[in-house]
């Protein structure tokens, strides 16, 4: 069975949020070992020079680079990342057991996106859109995917 991490800045504090995550991450027990691992966010102040916001993305990178695992193959959601449908995303995940990843990490930024450091340490980037999405939303929107993926990978049926 593969190991799933998803590294995340913040807490979620909408139930509706955590209820959905938890729906998926109980879906996804029968397919992955699957952690989700918080790391805090820091407050941006409003209209925040890029100096201070540059310092805010490395202070959440430093948090998240002390949970990426060095035999994991980490994968950074990022706007300018690659593309897939939810086959090729299927694929993709696939892909990674046979190479002998036997965990995948994807990383998920704060509210100001992912520092530099954590781009350049990632093996890949991936989006879902050109839009930008909140980041309770995106966990939501990974967690489906993966299972979607799951899914399509074991030849089961689900909603195209």
């Amino acid at each position: 069975m593969s190991n799933i991490s998803i590294l995340c800045v913040g807490k979620i504090k909408e139930k509706y949020w955590n209820d959905a995550i938890a729906e998926y991450s109980k879906r996804l027990s029968r397919y992955c070992k699957l952690q989700i691992v918080e790391v805090a966010d820091e407050k941006t102040p409003d209209n925040a020079p890029p100096a201070i916001e540059e310092q805010i993305k490395q202070k959440e990178a430093d948090r998240i680079l002390k949970h990426i695992d060095d035999h994991a193959y980490v994968c950074a959601l990022a706007i300018d990342g690659k593309k897939y449908d939810s086959v090729a995303f299927s694929d993709f995940i696939q892909d990674k057991g046979l190479k002998g990843y036997s965990h995948i990490q994807f990383v998920i930024g704060g509210s100001l996106g992912l520092h530099e450091s954590i781009l350049k340490r990632a093996d890949s980037h991936i989006s879902f859109s050109d839009m930008t999405f909140p980041h309770q939303m995106m966990r939501v929107i990974l967690l489906e995917q993966i299972y979607r993926g799951y899914k399509i990978s074991s030849g089961e049926p689900y909603h195209k």
